[in-house]
């Protein structure tokens, strides 16, 4: 019964160091930077920040996107939940080649946005008549999430000498 004060002290700093308040998915997004918007005197301030990342399924398209971080004593031990503010812009950067079927309101990109239970997503789909990738960002939570989202669409261009393809043809 003596060790059990350790072993609790133990296992939170396993769990907190486990990552389980940092970015848990197949790909990192790329930070670009990041801006404070309240001034903190001991501990971190809180910022926004802005990321980019590359659809990994269809290459020559690129999101950024820009979230709300805390800072102050929670900011720093992982334990803040974060706002579920989000915006996203999703561009075609260079030919569009998608490597392989997707389905609609499939999840591009994950990240954690609190020690327990709340996930930020970028689910992407294609308007058949329009020939436009779809992406939309919001987060959300065991029981319920949150409204808040943004979208951003990447009209399906040639590119070069090359003709644009259809997403219909990669739909599942």
């Amino acid at each position: 019964m003596r060790y059990l004060p350790a072993l609790t002290t133990l296992a939170i700093a396993v769990f907190l160091y486990s990552g389980l308040g940092l970015t848990v998915t197949a790909q990192e997004a790329d930070l670009v930077f990041k801006k404070s918007t309240k001034f903190n005197l001991l501990t971190p301030n809180h910022k926004l920040a802005t990321y980019g990342i590359d659809d990994p399924v269809i290459s020559g398209v690129a999101c950024h996107f820009t979230v709300p971080e805390k800072g102050g004593v929670k900011g720093i031990l992982g334990l803040a939940e974060e706002l579920s503010d989000a915006s996203l812009a999703c561009r075609q950067i260079g030919p569009i080649k998608f490597s392989k079927k997707f389905e609609q309101g499939e999840e591009m990109f994950n990240q954690r946005r609190s020690i327990f239970f709340k996930k930020m997503r970028i689910v992407r789909g294609c308007d058949v008549k329009r020939n436009v990738l779809v992406y939309l960002i919001y987060t959300d939570k065991l029981i319920d999430g949150s409204p808040k989202n943004s979208t951003s669409t990447v009209p399906i261009m040639p590119w070069g000498t090359q003709q644009a393809p259809k997403c219909a043809d990669f739909l599942e």
